[in-house]
């Protein structure tokens, strides 16, 4: 994958977007000018054996037209070969939200002669989000060497009519020297900004200040590069930024006050948008029955509304294509029922005035998702809380859902939004509260296989993989957009990653893509040559299947973030193996069973007439542990491939007679 260096903002801008007015230091082609301690320097003290560095950064960001744009300059130096690699360019964009423009990039040599860049710009895919296709800018710096400097300047230009919310990421992959970033506000109305620090800022960095045009500045040196880790919590919670948020009047300076503004003004919406009774008790009567229980009915209207059209999970649209359409957001729930589409939030809404339209109680919520950031009241934001689901009162239980996002089970919530901050809506302005966390049982891989084994050490046979809960839903999200050709690879691939070997696999079934309550079940032909290992006139049987993904995990001795898991899971292996005629095990292993319970290991093999049985279970009902916890949790895994890496000696029947 190419570097993204140069995207020195966020993709975390994602959905609130807002064309460059100003810039306070280049433009167009205009270049810095470059130092001879610059091109002559080969190390920084602050980051030993760094690969490269940033010597500058600039950002400029303006939310006072009708749009928003954000200029970039960066400069780059690379120190040694590794960083080469840096000379390969990544500038994500969200299509449809913001487009780069003006991309201008040069090498500099250390002899101060300049190559400029005059090659192919080109668009590639790179990530997929649960709603959004990422995209990128790339192309190769010219004639990069070591001791080269690098630097390109270019635009983000964001969509108009996007609620603006803009931000500063300081923290990078590389340590940067010196930075400048500024801010030029929307000021029409009575809009007013305001902005924080959530994890701090650099050393001797002084927090950003307004001048007297009503720009808001701020410089910073010797930013430390960000370490990325494995299972860590958002990077954008971690790294330095500056996050402003707008303010559509004074904003309340008490917290509760602020909170209690909102929430009346929210629970007033949610309200005016479900005021259909008469047509919802119609809708409610075309779905359930007078006889259901209240617990059936909920199951019945979520099933249904789970089949209107999701605007918020299809493919981002120009335009054109949606006045070819004709789209038009419904205004209320009456609206939504009679089109049969609507956004995820809307579908959500209406689930709510269907409930209560059969006689159940259900309360508007707004939530926090975690798949970013963390949600801290205190800071007064009220963009943080970005999703909503329905809180139903079920024989004195509180029930949450969200069928507004696409294939998430009855009774269940999208992962992003278990175990977070909620505001419960009322007129007085809410009630605050935590969504569950499901346990690791409702969300399980289950892999049952059927094999052979010859004596050439191929292993054939079937394989059946279930996937239920979260476990079925995330999967179903990734793929949705795509067809039946890139869904067999998927799943395809998916178990290659499982095998610590190279093997043949072919998915035999179609899997029920399109459901939310029923397992995602996927069926494998599957081969591995040269399972087993020739020990003289033995041979080795390695007992872990399916155990790539554990091997590598928490290797590290040492770690700098807590360890953060996206939701409880478990995975349950059963897997049988016909061995070859005449061939015998010389020993079976004791049960084991490692319970630590947060997480559990355990493992059982037996054999009985010729037939190998392993079943192996790995559980983990963990979302966030601490870093001083690691040690114990880095430990567990350690049982775990120690147990995995067991090999089983086989020979054959007349060799073990003789023995």
């Amino acid at each position: 994958m190419q570097n993204r260096l140069f995207h020195a903002a966020s993709v975390s801008l994602l959905a609130f977007g807002l064309t460059l007015q100003f810039a306070p230091a280049a433009r167009g082609d205009d270049w810095r000018p470059v130092t001879p301690d610059e091109l002559k320097m080969t190390s920084e003290p602050l980051a030993p054996g760094a690969p490269a560095l940033y010597l500058y950064r600039q950002v400029d960001r303006d939310d006072s037209g009708v749009g928003t744009s954000e200029y970039n300059y960066v400069r780059i130096k690379i120190l040694t070969e590794e960083g080469r690699k840096y000379g390969n360019v990544e500038i994500p964009f969200v299509k449809g939200q913001y487009s780069v423009d003006g991309i201008r990039a040069r090498t500099i040599h250390p002899d101060g002669s300049i190559v400029e860049f005059d090659g192919k710009v080109f668009e590639n895919t790179i990530v997929k989000s649960k709603t959004l296709k990422f995209l990128a800018k790339t192309f190769t710096m010219p004639d990069v060497t070591v001791g080269s400097i690098i630097e390109c300047h270019y635009t983000y230009n964001y969509a108009d009519n996007y609620i603006f919310n803009s931000r500063w990421i300081l923290s990078e992959e590389l340590f940067t020297r010196h930075a400048e970033f500024s801010l030029k506000p929307y000021n029409r109305d009575s809009w007013v900004v305001q902005w924080v620090w959530p994890a701090g800022l650099p050393k001797d960095t002084q927090p950003p200040k307004q001048d007297p045009r009503g720009v808001i500045k701020m410089t910073s040196d010797n930013i430390p590069a960000f370490q990325e880790e494995d299972y860590m919590p958002p990077e954008n919670e971690l790294k330095f930024r500056v996050d402003f948020v707008y303010h559509d009047s004074f904003p309340e300076r008490d917290v509760n006050k602020f909170w209690a503004s909102f929430g009346k003004k929210r629970y007033a919406w949610a309200e005016d948008f479900v005021n259909k009774r008469k047509a919802m008790e119609q809708a409610a009567a075309q779905i359930v029955s007078p006889g259901d229980s209240p617990e059936v009915k909920l199951q019945k209207i979520y099933a249904r509304v789970q089949q209107l059209r999701n605007l918020s999970y299809e493919e981002e649209k120009t335009e054109q294509q949606e006045k070819r359409e004709k789209i038009k957001l419904p205004g209320n729930v009456e609206e939504l029922w009679k089109t049969g589409y609507g956004t995820g939030d809307q579908i959500t809404w209406l689930f709510m005035a269907l409930a209560r339209a059969a006689g159940v109680e259900a309360h508007p919520c707004l939530v926090s998702t975690r798949n970013e950031y963390f949600f801290q009241k205190e800071r007064m934001n009220d963009r943080e809380l970005n999703s909503n689901v329905i809180l139903a009162k079920l024989d004195g239980k509180d029930l949450f859902f969200d069928p507004g996002s696409k294939f998430t089970p009855f009774g269940m919530l999208p992962w992003s939004e278990t175990g977070v901050v909620g505001l419960e809506l009322d007129k007085n302005g809410g009630t605050w509260l935590k969504t569950p966390v499901f346990m690791s049982d409702a969300s399980q891989i289950q892999r049952a296989a059927d094999l052979k084994l010859s004596e050439d050490g191929t292993l054939e046979g079937k394989l059946k993989v279930t996937y239920t809960g979260l476990s079925a839903s995330t999967r179903r999200v990734d793929e949705r957009n795509e067809d039946d050709t890139a869904r067999k690879k998927y799943l395809e691939d998916e178990v290659r990653e499982f095998m610590p070997v190279g093997i043949d696999v072919e998915l035999t079934n179609k899997p029920a893509w399109n459901s939310s309550d029923n397992a995602l079940v996927a069926e494998f032909n599957l081969k591995v040559q040269g399972w087993l290992s020739s020990a003289g006139r033995r041979a080795l049987l390695p007992t872990g299947f399916f155990v790539a993904p554990e091997k590598h995990m928490f290797e590290h001795a040492s770690r700098v973030y807590p360890i953060y898991f996206s939701y409880p899971y478990s995975k349950v292996d059963d897997v049988s193996v016909q061995l070859p005629l005449a061939w015998q095990l010389t020993a079976v292993p004791k049960p084991f069973d490692d319970n630590a319970k947060a997480a559990e290991y355990s493992l059982k093999i037996d054999e009985d007439k010729g037939v190998l049985h392993v079943h192996r279970e790995l559980r983990s009902d963990l979302v966030m542990v601490p870093v001083d916890v690691y040690p114990v949790l880095r430990n567990f895994y350690q049982v775990v491939k120690t147990q995995d890496d067991q090999q089983l000696i086989l020979q054959p029947a007349k060799a073990a007679a003789s023995n």
